[in-house]
């Protein structure tokens, strides 16, 4: 095997190894083995800190540079078997990108919400990060320098980066649905659920992910005022305190949430709603009668605040799109006998 810091005979670049042209499945699995260990070490052994605190797994510096750091270690072992072609990196840092993702889940250190929606930014970053030492190895004489470099990036900015603020993106999603029932029966429905049937809302995407399914939603007077209790199945439960009170018409809330309203276990504390990094911030409910028929509209404004807010701000606005959309049709379900047919 040739060293990669001797310069070769043909002006200092890292000798060219015979090309070797091979497909999935690799004859050799260590190359891919090495890159999805930096990764592990990295997510298990250095970025466990606490939300909002140094060394955080939702840091930039570990959401970019983790799957970059497992791509260039992939093509960097796999260059020291034999010259591959850049197709070859390209399925080879992918291909561990997804194998340190479903690591995560198997050591139990990652949280299968997370899981999911981070799988297409890891795999364009690992991808990224195979690609760029796949270059070094083909032009340059310091593959093992720049691995290096990529190495120690992230551990310098795991620290680093608590001094940067983090940017709030707050947005609004609006659904509305038509549903074939008067006003007055769709708002007592919608404020007297006592019991949810689990199997009507489970295709929600955020439920079928693994948040906790929710379990009942009421209404009740209080000396502050109308709040609504909404239960979810391990022990979760939140409420929405009203501000605006105008029945069988309108209403709008704000979201409230304590330490206790998701026990451990419930939801990752990288996604706990009202956490670090997301929150849903106010909800209204709007109805406008149609004829025999009702519009019903539902709003919901929330924050998303990560250092890649660019991702995670169009993800949340489907997740939250998606779930107005499953609330507003379980109720249409509940008010209206077709509906139930169809369905």
């Amino acid at each position: 095997m040739s060293d990669f810091n001797q310069p070769s005979e043909r002006g200092g670049r890292w000798p060219q190894h015979p090309r070797a042209e091979r497909s999935l499945p690799f004859p050799s699995w260590w190359p891919i083995l090495a890159g999805v260990t930096a990764g592990l070490i990295l997510r298990a052994l250095v970025f466990v800190g606490r939300p909002g605190g140094p060394f955080a797994a939702m840091m930039g510096s570990f959401i970019y540079l983790a799957p970059l750091l497992v791509g260039a270690v992939t093509v960097y072992f796999t260059e020291t078997i034999g010259r591959r072609s850049w197709s070859y990196y390209v399925a080879a840092s992918v291909l561990a990108s997804m194998l340190f993702i479903i690591g995560t889940l198997l050591i139990m250190i990652e949280g299968l919400i997370c899981a999911i929606v981070i799988v297409p930014l890891f795999a364009m970053m690992g991808l990224v990060g195979g690609l760029i030492m796949g270059a070094v190895c083909r032009m340059t004489n310091w593959p093992r320098p720049t691995l290096c470099g990529l190495a120690v990036l992230p551990l310098l900015l795991g620290g680093f980066e608590t001094q940067l603020p983090l940017p709030d993106h707050i947005e609004t999603v609006e659904r509305t649905l038509l549903i074939q029932a008067p006003p007055a029966v769709i708002w007592e429905r919608i404020h007297d659920t006592p019991s949810i049937d689990p199997a009507a809302v489970a295709n929600t995407w955020i439920y079928r992910m693994g948040a906790p399914l929710p379990r009942s939603g009421i209404s009740r007077e209080t000396a502050q005022g109308q709040v609504r209790v909404v239960h979810l199945q391990k022990g979760a439960h939140f409420e929405q305190e009203f501000f605006d009170w105008q029945p069988y018409s309108h209403a709008r809330w704000r979201y409230r949430f304590t330490p206790d309203s998701f026990p451990p276990g419930t939801l990752d504390e990288h996604v706990v709603i009202g956490g670090h990094y997301f929150d849903l911030q106010e909800g209204e409910l709007r109805m406008t009668p149609r004829g025999n028929a009702t519009a019903v509209t539902l709003r919901i404004r929330y924050r998303v605040s990560t250092q890649f807010n660019w991702y995670a701000s169009p993800l949340a606005r489907a997740l939250v799109g998606n779930l107005e959309e499953s609330i507003l049709t379980y109720y249409r379900q509940c008010v209206d006998p077709a509906a139930r047919s169809e369905s």
